[in-house]
């Protein structure tokens, strides 16, 4: 099992990069980011667009594996979510994975681009906010016509370093969700509960992420795709007790998470007051006791 952290683009980058540094010092698999103009509670504090923040990201680094989870088509264009994605994996010599999601009206910044749509229309629009990203890292010259999508001729050169395309990432918590998954996923993305504001237990958490893992393993067996294809990254949230006091309880809950198929976990990077409040040492220690432990944990996947 993966042990990722998610660092939140809301300081300068002469505080970022050290931080950026660090966990890729600790020996950390993995730095993601999110995607939003603003986020929850830390909307009227400092935000930085995500993808500069990125390639920034790349050039203080030399080992990490580097990511949005996720971008979405509530204000971004797959045109231009192509080229920075072909920019930062190029930046960072392919250790770039790009994350896509559906979006959420929930989400805070949802509606600074209208219309806003509804749960139906944002799933159509999705689906092709995916097939036509996937299209446009894949070839040099590509062309979509859909309902939410007209691309005409778009030049992709040089291209992705990886093949034959950056990895994609798609967050999905619904049974259209994980078909999108399993045709164009190089692995899905999990936040557990689908209403993840309505509170509940780490129990409740392990719960949801066991029945999502399932579906997605018969979505892939239904299509002929080999379900152990796809990771799947699972982004620990408050429910789910993300900085845990007790390693010991870390290292407990990973395991049942590597049962219910999860290859890969996402720490918030502890913050000082707010959301992700936590202990800032907490990253070493995980980093020294918990990943040695992790590393020896395989995932298995249920299919019923």
């Amino acid at each position: 099992m993966r042990l990722g952290v998610l660092l939140l683009p809301e300081v300068g980058w002469q505080v970022a990069q050290d931080q950026w540094r660090m966990v890729e010092d600790l020996g950390f698999d993995a730095g993601w980011t999110i995607d939003h103009l603003f986020w929850r509670t830390l909307r009227d504090g400092p935000w930085f667009s995500t993808f500069p923040w990125l390639c920034a990201a790349a050039t203080a680094t030399d080992r990490l594996s580097l990511g949005v989870l996720v971008t979405s088509p509530t204000f971004r264009h797959p045109v231009l979510v192509a080229k920075d994605a072909i920019a930062i994996d190029d930046i960072s010599g392919g250790r770039f994975a790009l994350g896509l999601g559906a979006g959420s009206a929930g989400a805070g910044d949802a509606d600074v681009i209208e219309p806003v749509l509804p749960a139906r229309q944002r799933a159509d629009r999705f689906e092709e906010f995916v097939e036509v990203t996937d299209l446009l890292l894949r070839e040099p010259l590509a062309s979509y016509n859909g309902s939410y999508y007209t691309v005409k001729d778009a030049r992709n050169f040089p291209g992705c370093v990886q093949s034959p395309r950056v990895p994609l990432c798609i967050a999905a918590a619904g049974p259209r969700g994980m078909r999108l998954a399993a045709r164009h996923g190089d692995a899905w993305v999990c936040c557990g509960p689908v209403d993840l504001a309505a509170g509940g237990t780490p129990e409740l958490f392990l719960t949801a992420v066991q029945e999502q893992s399932r579906q997605l393993s018969r979505e892939c067996t239904a299509i002929g795709r080999d379900p152990a294809a796809l990771r799947r990254i699972l982004v620990l949230t408050e429910m789910a007790d993300p900085l845990p006091r007790s390693v010991d309880l870390f290292v407990e809950r990973a395991t049942e998470y590597a049962r219910a198929g999860i290859t890969d976990l996402v720490v918030p990077i502890p913050r000082p007051s707010g959301v992700h409040q936590g202990d800032p040492g907490l990253l070493a220690e995980l980093a020294s006791t918990a990943l040695p432990l992790l590393r020896e944990l395989s995932s298995s996947r249920e299919t019923t």
